[in-house]
């Protein structure tokens, strides 16, 4: 199961030009170029700038130093307690990320900056929804603790709901779901995974639809499940091999 996610920040793009330019660039693996359209002078530009280097590594295992020298310049000009608590939720997802790739142990980093996070933002904010996915990212994939990641992911997914933040939805319906099938909840875990593939293809989320393809694969029988995952590698190839940890899930078993 993958173990990525990022902010649902940027969907709601609205009538707003950059947004929507920002969107679908971001959609289809353009994170540098969509980066490229905004100004780092501006606080609230400078964080989204952040948050779309940082998951250009998570999603590529590239950019390390583009997305620190992002984020410093976001921490700089953050204004305010909720955009400090932002940048330091993106701090804690970047030394996340770096711990998850075996790029170099952060996991320490990444716990401080999430807490200082959660003293910065309040509950019911904007962002919480968000740190409380990142939250339990950190226990199911560096604390191995999927009862604490469980518990996290489920107020990320009533905040996302409440919020209408429907990418954030789509990552907890995910991640649910993955924790369900560890327990053999098929039937459970393929609803979470429809879910959120529902959601990635009404969006346009062009780089999140094949995880969750070869995901669904793994609740179902043949030959949809070869179906699914076929077409999962479709896109996968398409976006030139990004995100690169679905590699592994999507090597055809070899041949007797």
């Amino acid at each position: 199961m993958a173990h990525t996610a990022m902010s649902g920040t940027g969907t709601n793009a609205g009538d707003d030009p950059l947004q929507t330019a920002v969107w679908r660039l971001r959609s289809r693996a353009c994170w540098t170029d969509a980066a490229a359209l905004l100004n780092p002078a501006v606080p609230g530009a400078a964080l989204q700038r952040a948050a779309l280097l940082v998951e250009r590594c998570l999603y590529t295992e590239q950019g390390w130093e583009d997305a620190e020298d992002a984020l410093r310049t976001a921490e700089a000009v953050a204004v305010g307690d909720e955009e400090r608590g932002a940048a330091a939720c993106e701090r804690g997802y970047l030394a996340y990320a770096a711990t998850l790739h075996g790029v170099r142990d952060r996991a320490d980093e990444a716990r401080a900056a999430l807490g200082r996070a959660a003293a910065l933002i309040p509950p019911g904010a904007a962002g919480r929804a968000l740190l409380d996915f990142r939250r339990g990212l950190l226990a199911e994939n560096l604390a191995r603790s999927p009862q604490a990641a469980r518990a996290a992911y489920r107020r990320a997914h009533a905040g996302a709901a409440e919020a209408s933040d429907a990418l954030l939805l789509s990552f907890t319906w995910r991640h649910l779901a993955g924790l369900a099938l560890r327990d053999g909840e098929v039937a459970e875990a393929r609803e979470g995974f429809a879910q959120s593939l529902r959601i990635r293809e009404e969006l346009g989320y062009l780089v999140g639809t094949a995880p969750a393809l070869a995901s669904l694969a793994d609740t179902e029988t043949e030959p949809e499940a070869s179906r699914l995952r076929e077409e999962a590698r479709r896109l996968f190839r398409l976006l030139g091999g990004v995100p690169t940890w679905l590699a592994r899930q999507l090597t055809p078993p070899a041949a007797a």
